[in-house]
């Protein structure tokens, strides 16, 4: 009989054992059994019954076994940021939060990564530094069509976009006939586009860097204003105003006309919408996809915790772009996933120094737009899915299973299956803990939800068969892998 195995924990051929593990047979959805996991080279070698024990070391597993979390919208800002972030501490909130894989964005960092050059420059950096494994999203701007077929050749998962003034000069935003042609070649590849969909009426310039001399533009980053940051102030109310839900709307059936036009020239586009704010978006999108586009959409925790009704004035640590929005907008958000209009849930985190959020002023209109929860995701989508009626398996789905299909990684990451990685976290899903500045692991001990009681704990973390963190202590070495579409 097998007995509770404590650190360090074996290696080479072993299993973990739980009365509650959440496992995917095939491509199924996520169900709850007791069973067994044998692990072999990094893999899940087979699952069995709970009594058919195998012959080799066991550990037991304490709390319910999930697959390790996919997050694949995370600002890390290396290189040329890193006084807003990391690969070290982003990697280390990752594994604190249960989340195995992360997929970079290619903003904000310097250079951005819209070359081949530049992903080879950010792949640099992150020897010995990554405590997951990392993917990377290229970008599609207004100014590199011709280094397209070189991005992507070299590895990255797909590509992003932006609609709107991206908030830094060097990452250009699109018009239509750019995404255009930019998702043309994207379809060819076989890879998601996605789109940071809020369209500025043409009628309003943006001025959030006139200011700014050049040599100051491509060292900060200034959040694109649609009016006077002076007119908006401390008030969230003005904000939120500032970018209605119009501007999503808009540029989302912008998206839906280009997918058309690329379908009529006989192509299979993959579009992606990333952190939807804006619930009167959904019918559209529902009706795209009974047309057949491929259109999947992704939405974050603080669209759906968050409500404007209770934002305070001088909340700078609120204000992210599309901003969060009213309570009744969330409610149907929640409604889109149900619906299964909304695919799934990811952090988009997206960190700056303090001094970028304005805390000292209050100044909502001056701070960095991004949220800043990267390791509290399961905890906040947990206590807030229950009362939605969700299960954990549904998390499970929203969180591990479907991100990674997206990225193209979901033949070997984000379920408990045989063949795929050995990436586990084990979830205390009735630990209640509060959220404080000491327990955060990312680099700026700031965050919208400090203060707040969650339930769910993550008690481990295994990367590959290695627990790299258990009872909030790191194990071992960063022994993460970059994630490359060639491999």
């Amino acid at each position: 009989m097998s007995s509770p195995i404590k650190p360090p924990f074996p290696s080479g051929t072993f299993a973990l054992r739980g009365e509650n593990v959440m496992v995917s047979e095939g491509r199924k959805p996520p169900e709850m059994r007791a069973a067994i996991v044998v692990i072999h080279n990094e893999k899940i070698a087979s699952i069995r019954d709970y009594d058919d024990l195998p012959d080799c070391p066991i550990v037991e597993v304490d709390g319910v076994l999930l697959p390790g979390l996919v997050d694949s919208h995370v600002h890390i800002n290396e290189p040329g940021r890193t006084d807003w972030e990391g690969f070290d501490t982003a990697t280390h909130a990752a594994a604190a939060g249960g989340i195995t894989t992360l997929v970079d964005m290619p903003l904000n960092c310097i250079p951005v990564t819209t070359t081949a050059q530049a992903l080879a420059e950010k792949l640099e950096h992150v020897d010995k530094k990554l405590w997951v494994d990392c993917g990377y999203w290229g970008g599609a701007t207004a100014d590199n069509l011709d280094d397209l077929p070189d991005l992507l050749s070299a590895g990255v998962l797909g590509v992003k976009s932006f609609t709107i003034h991206s908030g830094i000069d060097e990452f250009q935003c699109v018009d239509e006939a750019q995404l255009l042609n930019a998702m043309r070649l994207l379809a060819k590849a076989g890879l998601p586009h996605l789109v940071h969909a809020e369209l500025e009426p043409s009628s309003i310039q943006d001025t959030s860097t006139e200011s700014l001399e050049p040599a100051d533009a491509a060292s900060q980053a200034i959040p694109s204003q649609a009016i006077d940051t002076q007119a908006i102030g401390k008030s969230y109310s003005r904000f939120l105003a500032s970018r209605p839900k119009a501007w999503e709307n808009d540029a989302i059936a912008m998206v839906i006309r280009v997918m058309q036009t690329l379908r009529d020239e006989g192509l299979v586009p993959r579009a992606h919408i990333v952190h939807l704010s804006s619930s009167d978006a959904l019918p559209m999108i529902a009706a795209a996809r009974a047309e057949g586009l491929q259109l999947t959409v992704e939405t974050c925790p603080h669209y759906l915790t968050l409500a404007a009704e209770t934002i305070p004035d001088g909340g700078t640590l609120y204000k992210c772009c599309p901003p969060v929005r009213e309570h009744d907008n969330q409610t149907k958000l929640w409604q889109g996933l149900k619906d299964g209009v909304i695919d799934f849930i990811v952090s988009d985190h997206s960190p700056c120094t303090p001094q970028l959020k304005a805390l000292d002023t209050g100044d909502i209109g001056d701070a960095w737009g991004g949220i800043s929860a990267l390791q509290f995701g399961l905890s906040l989508i947990w206590t807030y899915g229950q009362a939605q009626d969700f299960s954990l398996a549904d998390i499970v789905n929203f969180m591990c299973c479907k991100p990674a299909d997206i990225a193209g990684i979901g033949m070997f990451k984000g379920r408990i299956a045989v063949g795929y990685d050995a990436d586990f976290c084990v979830f205390d899903p009735n630990a209640e803990y509060t959220i404080n500045a000491e327990c955060i692991k990312h680099k700026h001990k700031v965050s919208p939800y400090i203060g707040q009681t969650v339930t769910g704990l993550i008690r481990q973390t295994w990367l590959r068969g290695h627990c790299v963190f258990h009872d909030d202590n790191y194990m071992g070495d960063a022994t993460g892998k970059s994630v490359l579409r060639s491999t």
